[in-house]
């Protein structure tokens, strides 16, 4: 039996337009370690991987490591010459053709700042990974310019996700 024009048969398997498809993301080889495992569980694997992919636009390789205040304050002082524990750092090694590189995230200081700051512990983790994924990008904000060019991806990115805009009432 013919089909009417711009109609499907029964046989004939409907396909998705392509705004109807969710958005594709860059393909992302993960590792994440706990060397303060006190937030594991507000940090499992797929949600930490799909704040990265959010903020991904190529491929990346990414070790994500959630530490405590003594390694966060030996890497800031070995690596950036600051003797305290930052809340993110982030070591790039390669750009292209894929994204490689460890974002470090020091525990104690991320939940002091969440608490200070009136946000949820996971919003603030989810800020700082998509910050982190930024800078493996080469993102910066070492000048007005370029602050404001992240801070914008930043906000545009986390309020994707869910959260609250992170700079909403900032003055930069």
């Amino acid at each position: 039996m013919p089909t009417r024009r711009g109609t499907k048969s029964a046989a004939e398997p409907r396909r998705a337009s392509a705004e109807a498809a969710p958005p594709s993301r860059p393909a992302l080889g993960l590792s994440l370690q706990f060397a303060d495992a006190g937030h594991r569980p507000l940090l499992p694997r797929h949600r930490v991987a799909g704040w990265l992919r959010a903020a991904l636009a190529t491929p990346a390789e990414l070790t994500v490591r959630i530490v405590g205040a003594e390694e966060g304050r030996a890497l800031n002082r070995e690596f950036r010459g600051k003797d305290y524990a930052t809340n993110v750092l982030t070591f790039d090694y390669e750009r292209a053709p894929v994204v490689v590189a460890d974002i470090v995230l020091c525990a104690p200081v991320v939940e002091r700042e969440a608490g200070e700051q009136g946000l949820a512990l996971d919003a603030h983790y989810a800020h700082l990974l998509v910050h982190g994924a930024l800078h493996a990008q080469g993102f910066d904000h070492e000048r007005p310019a370029e602050a404001k060019r992240m801070e914008a991806r930043e906000s545009a990115i986390v309020v994707g996700l869910g959260f609250a805009d992170p700079y909403a009432g900032s003055t930069g």
